[in-house]
This record gives C-alpha cells, structure tokens and sequence, in this order.
C-alpha cells in the first residue's frame, strides 16, 4: 500500500510539472505568433528613445493669472494633457514644464509633450486633443449696448470712415465680457443631464452639469451673489455658448451648459471636460518629428546583448549547481516569456527605462534561486533526502526572498505613485518583475524540482544536487 501511495504521489507531481511546461509552452507560443505577425492585435510597443515620435511644444498664456498661481496652473495644464495622451499612466508619454529664462523682463512658461511612436506631426497633434478651455465671464451690458450702437453707426457710414474713443458720459466703457478668474481649472465634473421643461429649458434638451471643487465653489456663490440679476458668459474656447441670468445666489457649486446642442455634442463636450478642461490656454509653438535615439540597430544589439548574457548566465548556473541549475534556467525562461506576454497585454510601453528595469528584475530572479539552491545544499549536507531537503531548502528560502520582494516592491509602488511618466514606466515593469520573479522562483522552480526521480542514497544523487566542486 506504501508503495502504490508513493507512486501516486510521484505520478501527482510530475502531472503537476507537465502543466506548468505545457503552460510555458502556450505562453512561449503567444509570444512568438505575436511577434512574427506583424498585423497583431499584441505587438510591442516601444517608446520615444527607442521608437521615435513625435515633439510638440506649447507655449501657455499665463497672463491673466498671478505669478503666484503659475506654477499649479502649470503642473494642473500637465496633469491635465498626459491624462488625456496616457489614460492608464503606463504608455509613457513625456510631458513636462519648462520656464524660459528671463528676457525683456517677460517669462515664458512652455509644455513639451513627447508621443512615442507617431511619427506624423498631424496625428501627433491630434493625439493631444481639443481640450476646450473654459471660462465664466460677467458681461459688461453697458459695453455690450455700446458695441451696437458702434455697430450700427459702422453701418451706416462710408467705408473709409472710422469710429473710436466710444465712451459714455465721457467714460470709455471697457470691454463687453469681464475676467472672473473661474475657469476651467475649478472643474471637478462634467455629466450630461437632460431638460425637465421648467426654467426655460426645453424638455429633453442636452444639457451640460459642471460641478466645481471647493474652491471652485466658493468663487461661483461669490460671484453669484454680486451680480444678480446680471449675466454670466459661458465661454468654451474663447466663444461664448450661454449667457444665462443669475436669478438668485448659487450655493453648492453646480453650474449648467445648455448650448443647443446635440446629445452627441453634449456628450462630446462631457468627455472633454472630464479629461480635464485646460486651466489656462495653449498654443503649439513648434513641432518636431524625431527619429529613434538608439535606432533599431541599437534594439538589435540590445536583444543580442541580452540573449548571449542570459545563455552565459545560464551556462555557469547549470555547471555550478547542476540539476537544480538546470530547473532555475527552466524558470527563469519560464519568467521572461511571462514578462514577454504581460508586456503585450496590458500593454506596456518599452522604453530604456523601461527594460533597465526588466534586467534588473531578472538578477533578482537569478538571485532568488541561487539562494533556493544553496539553502538545498545545506539541507542534503545535514543527511536528508531529496525531497525533505527541497522542502526544507524552499521553506528556509522563503523568508529572506519574501522580505527582499516585498521591500522592491514598495519601492517600485513609491516610485510609481510620485514619478512621472518615464519613472512610472520603469516602476511598473520592475514591480511586474518582482511579483514574476518571485512566483517563477517560488512555484515553478519547486514543481520542477519535487517531479524530478532523485535520491541522495546514490553517488550520481548526491553529484547532480550538489553544487561548485563539492562532490
């Protein structure tokens, strides 16, 4: 009876081994298929060092807000476009700020946006987006009825007649909308609603809800409060939409769009104000399409680079810990097709940052079974056999490689969490790693090793799960 139950558990843990080769061999499978097809749904995605792209320049008009508020309304315009070229934070667009030094006494606040891969200049730009810039305007009527009237005399005079200097009781009347200060910068969200037929809205009409934060708010009660019964422009990219009354204070902060429009407008208009309604206005400046900085030739002589170093690497492991190398190789190749296959699945963008830190997540990975081969030895050493050792040797490892992750680990969330774009690349690629590498070295390796027919009773036993010159 021992037997047959020994024998069932052999047979129990080499299943367990064939279907973690077999699943390697799927996953080895997806990788390349993908890889040779070039119309794939999974490709590679290779960013703006490796890739080339596109560099667009935009400089920002921060004229009608204090010096003081500068720098947040420029880090909130940054925010704002890599969101809207990076919905998930991983595709690793590069947007910065850059403060032109002082010349005339006048300074020049700029955004430099990179898209990796798009080459065309035209789709580069429209990768960006028309982001509406939004603004709340008093309106001026005294300046308002004075423009028509400027208007109706410049019809009925001859065209080499001018008018200027219009002023009412001697007073020039200023112009006809008023800078309020709130913009779009104070939105939180944007929804579409639609008219119940009360106050003057039509029923079913599209209609545009804007919920400010807190600051945003406050400014909006403020301004309501001041100015009843007198007009606020609506304006969406320096034309004005709606005009409404302000019938009474508004407290809670919710302001509504009703512009005529469409519900494919309306719903339009929602998505770009929920991607983040620029806090100040833009104007591309320059635009440059720039080839690959390492080209690939230099990607080629990467992949070869990595390929001989992983071979050499492998050759050492297994000459100096023998089968157990032999299965830490197994894993280890086991791990890079599973990074191979995340990369085009989530997808990730590589980039030099990028694969900098799937390298140094593979030696983490080497490390990790070293120190599961060395703590086997010691195991086999004390007199035990095989498969005790294995277990012993794995639980005694577990720890000290638990404790080593999880320490990367926090600091590739930290680094994720407070970097930019190409940090974040580089973080998530190397925490994916860590999480990998530890499940490769921990799981597979085991399964492998435990499936394996050898004992420590033989010469040849103790010769292949031996290490160094130790016989």
């Amino acid at each position: 009876m021992s037997e047959i139950s020994a024998s069932s558990e052999r047979a129990i843990k080499v299943f367990r081994a064939v279907i973690v080769i077999s699943l390697g061999v799927a996953v080895a499978y997806f990788v390349y298929s993908t890889s040779m097809n070039g119309n794939s749904k999974y490709p590679f995605k290779y960013g703006l060092d490796l890739a080339g792209g596109s560099h667009l320049v935009y400089v920002a008009d921060v004229s009608k807000i204090s010096e003081a508020e500068v720098p947040d309304a420029m880090e909130v315009l940054r925010d704002v476009i890599e969101r809207r070229t990076n919905v998930f934070g991983v595709s690793e667009p590069l947007v910065q700020v850059e403060r032109s030094s002082i010349v005339a006494g006048a300074k020049t606040e700029r955004l430099v946006v990179e898209l990796p891969g798009i080459t065309d200049v035209e789709t580069a730009v429209a990768e960006i987006g028309k982001t509406p810039l939004l603004e709340f305007k008093l309106v001026n009527a005294q300046a308002r009825a004075a423009e028509q009237a400027v208007a109706n005399l410049k019809d009925s005079a001859s065209t080499s007649a001018t008018i200027s200097n219009v002023s009412v009781n001697g007073e020039e009347i200023g112009e006809a909308y008023l800078d309020t200060g709130l913009t779009g910068r104070y939105v939180k969200r944007a929804q579409l609603v639609f008219g119940n037929g009360q106050t003057g809205q039509l029923a079913n009409e599209p209609i545009v809800q804007i919920e400010f934060n807190s600051e945003g708010a406050q400014i909006f009660e403020e301004l309501t409060t001041q100015h009843v019964g007198e007009q606020i422009a609506i304006f969406l990219d320096g034309e004005s939409i709606s005009e409404p009354v302000v019938r009474e204070p508004i407290i809670g902060g919710i302001a509504t769009i009703s512009g005529n429009f469409t519900p494919d407008e309306a719903k339009a208009l929602v998505k770009n104000l929920n991607f983040g309604a620029l806090p100040v206005p833009i104007t591309l400046d320059s635009t440059q399409s720039i080839g690959s900085s390492l080209g690939d030739e230099a990607l080629k002589a990467g992949t070869k680079a990595g390929v001989v170093g992983f071979v050499l690497l492998s050759i050492f492991i297994i000459l100096w810990y023998r089968v157990p190398g032999v299965v830490a190789v197994v894993a280890l190749f086991l791990y890079v097709l599973m990074m191979l296959a995340l990369f085009k699945l989530i997808p990730v963008v590589l980039t030099a940052a990028g694969i900098a830190g799937f390298i140094l997540s593979v030696g983490l990975a080497v490390d990790a079974n070293v120190l599961i081969a060395e703590r086997i030895k010691e195991e086999l050493k004390d007199g035990k056999e095989v498969d005790e050792a294995i277990k012993e040797g794995f639980a005694r490892a577990w720890l000290a490689i638990r404790d080593s992750n999880i320490a990367h680990v926090i600091a590739g969330v930290i680094l994720f969490w407070f970097g930019t774009a190409l940090i974040k690349g580089f973080a998530l690629v190397f925490s994916l790693g860590v999480i990998i590498s530890m499940f490769s070295a921990i799981t597979i390796s085991r399964t492998l090793l435990i499936a394996l027919p050898l004992t420590a009773k033989t010469k040849l036993g103790r010769f292949l799960m031996s290490s160094g010159f130790s016989r």
